[in-house]
């Protein structure tokens, strides 16, 4: 059987860090995670289109803070930051804490797996060409200066009766290397046919030449710098 893993959570704590950053005792502990949870689903749902990638928060004893990774800032800030303000105000209302919500701007999409999971799950909404959707994006996201993307649909592809799988990747994608940055997306596509689930992987280069890497606080020593066997398969 395939031993696959989740990409990030395959990392976090050696070269990524943690999306939730806080400390609680058992006691809490489950209720702060599914806080966590429904911060990030209330976010997701109401800001469908400012292309979040994704959220992180912190917590202290007194208040939480909310970093929104966004490609888009300027639908959750609004006109004179009156948006931003009446998402802390229903955070603040629905959670009964003090909130603070801050914005990171990603200035290059394509090189966020997310995000190019999400907008070729838009393109199967609108009814394009499946193929002609994997090609772009493969196009687009090469063209960004990564070292390798992967994109695998499932479903009824096309709109037949069987659903099947389709893959297409261009460069390297080497999951087991753990000094790699490897980015992961899912999107669900929901067409009259039925839905399409989308995979992205993306290779963003090794974390040593990203000086602002979001491992940067993660511990880096516990992997070697270069792996053992460099052969691809």
């Amino acid at each position: 059987m395939g031993q696959k893993t989740h990409p990030l959570g395959f990392r976090i704590g050696v070269t990524e860090d943690w999306r939730s950053r806080w400390y609680a005792n058992k006691k809490e502990f489950g209720d702060l995670l599914v806080e966590d949870q429904k911060i990030r689903k209330f976010i997701n749902t109401e800001y469908k289109s400012a292309a979040i990638d994704k959220v992180e928060i912190e917590r202290t004893r007194d208040q939480v803070v909310v970093f929104m990774h966004s490609a888009r800032p300027g639908i959750i800030i609004g006109r004179k930051g009156q948006e931003i303000d009446r998402l802390k105000a229903r955070l603040e209302d629905q959670f009964g804490r003090r909130m603070e919500v801050k914005i990171i701007e990603i200035n290059n999409p394509f090189k966020r797996a997310q995000l190019i999971a999400e907008d070729i799950a838009q393109q199967l909404i609108k009814r394009g060409s499946f193929r002609r959707a994997i090609k772009r994006t493969l196009d687009q996201v090469m063209e960004a200066g990564v070292k390798g993307v992967k994109v695998q649909l499932s479903g009824r592809l096309g709109g037949a009766e069987m659903s099947r799988c389709e893959k297409a990747s261009r460069g390297s994608i080497p999951l087991s290397t753990l000094q790699r940055r490897v980015d992961y997306g899912f999107a669900v596509a929901q067409t009259a046919q039925g839905s399409i689930g989308v995979k992205v992987w993306v290779d963003l280069g090794d974390y040593a030449d990203e000086e602002n890497s979001d491992g940067s606080y993660a511990e880096t020593g516990q992997a070697s710098k270069r792996p053992k066997r460099s052969h691809k398969r």
